[in-house]
């Protein structure tokens, strides 16, 4: 037997989605995407972004291809319970430069009730696992992996190359500091 679900009758149910992919790839048009269907069903949200992502803009997600939209800006996933007032969607963008506690503030809002939508990098410049990523996929109901197009041979992308001379694994940068390779030739540069 088939019971819909009606969120005004208090059986609402939440659950997490992961877009993740390199730098390029379109994570960020994605979430904005889903986060404006969501407005224009008039769903309440909110929309968090780490305050170490001022590349476009201070209180903005700003997607490559420049459309934006009003964030949060939080430095910890801890600060996210003082903004929420029970929105029904909570979108995360940049993910990967969050702590550890994002995975725990994930599955507690999911299991009350909202959806929450990350986009992240899922691997950093060397093609390793990033930050909380792994744990976010692992958890998440939805996954959705999304690709670039590699800047030498035209190819599907997946990972990020810093062309910038620094070593740190967090450098915040756009098209001045990384591109966008495949795996061919992201293992030809890196060996």
């Amino acid at each position: 037997m088939f019971l819909e679900q009606f969120p005004t009758e208090g059986r609402q149910h939440g659950w997490v989605e992961v877009i993740c992919g390199s730098m390029f790839s379109g994570k960020t048009e994605e979430l904005i995407r889903r986060i404006k269907r969501a407005q224009f069903a008039n769903q309440k949200l909110l929309l968090f972004k780490p305050s170490i992502d001022n590349r476009y803009s201070e209180d903005s997600v700003v997607s490559h291809q420049g459309n934006a939209l009003h964030a949060q800006l939080i430095n910890s996933s801890g600060e996210i319970w003082n903004h929420w007032k029970n929105e029904r969607v909570v979108a995360i963008d940049e993910a990967q430069f969050f702590d550890a506690g994002i995975i725990q503030v994930s599955n507690e809002l999911a299991q009350k009730g909202v959806r929450v939508i990350i986009a992240g990098l899922d691997m950093d410049y060397l093609g390793n696992p990033f930050g909380p990523m792994p744990q976010l996929l692992s958890i998440a109901e939805y996954v959705t992996k999304v690709h670039a197009i590699c800047v030498s041979c035209g190819n599907l992308a997946q990972y990020s190359h810093r062309t910038a001379e620094e070593k740190e694994q967090v450098l915040v940068g756009a098209v001045e500091k990384y591109e966008p390779l495949c795996r061919s030739c992201f293992n030809k540069i890196a060996h």
